[in-house]
């Protein structure tokens, strides 16, 4: 038997950490729970979650800021908690990498179905090929600072890159080699992102084929597989 998803959920108010984790266990899902970001970080230093339920508003280090930082470090999922006063940092969060959000008051039933579907997108991605964790990586002619978003190529020139294009071009070089499906890429880059602001993928790739390709007509690092989706082929490794 496998064993049961683990969520660790981060929250100021003991009464919502309370309510949620005996929900939560009561539906078959191993608990954790962290009153700020430094507990949270004590608690990622002795277990594993699958999933960070993560309150924006909190005291000290918000969420936006524990957000950030479990993106430069980890790819676990985060689903935002939200109040509704509270848009412009939701998006913020959605930008820089939250996989979905919840606004409060919720009910835990809407979120126990959110976790369910956040962590079965999640588990349908292809396996990424050595994870690259390293700040910086080459490739073609290219050299990228993770850390910065940096984009620089060999003659050390330069190339701005968008939060899209950025999370682009880190999916397709965290798996490099595989086609991935649009719905895949759209998953990698943006989660529930995407609803808010409705981007193509094709149109996304097309933008990242202008910065990155010898001759963005005739790609050759980013293939395109017809009914299929995109494969990235240059070769990849941590500089």
């Amino acid at each position: 038997m496998e064993p049961a998803p683990h969520i660790a959920l981060v929250d100021d108010h003991r009464d919502i950490r309370d309510l949620v984790s005996k929900y939560l266990s009561q539906h078959g899902y191993r608990v954790s729970v962290a009153e700020n970001g430094a507990a949270l970080r004590r608690l990622l230093e002795r277990s594993a979650p699958d999933l960070v339920v993560l309150d924006i508003m909190m005291p000290g280090e918000d969420g936006i800021s524990v957000c950030r930082h479990l993106r430069s470090t980890t790819n676990l999922p985060i689903i935002f908690l939200t109040a509704m006063a509270e848009e412009t940092e939701r998006i913020i969060g959605l930008e820089i990498g939250a996989d979905d959000y919840l606004t409060k008051p919720f009910n835990p039933r809407e979120l126990l179905a959110r976790i369910k579907a956040v962590l079965r997108r999640v588990n349908s991605l292809p396996p990424q090929r050595d994870k690259l964790k390293a700040k910086a990586i080459r490739f073609d002619r290219w050299h990228l600072n993770v850390g910065r978003r940096e984009l620089v190529n060999s003659q050390g020139v330069g190339v701005p890159l968008s939060t899209a294009e950025f999370r682009l071009l880190k999916a397709f070089l965290d798996h490099a080699g595989l086609v991935l499906t649009r719905d895949q890429l759209l998953d990698l880059t943006a989660g529930r992102a995407a609803e808010a602001f409705d981007r193509s993928i094709d149109n996304q790739v097309s933008r990242l084929r202008k910065k990155i390709e010898l001759d963005p007509k005739t790609p050759i690092l980013i293939k395109t597989h017809w009914g299929g989706g995109y494969s990235f082929t240059a070769e990849v490794e941590e500089a």
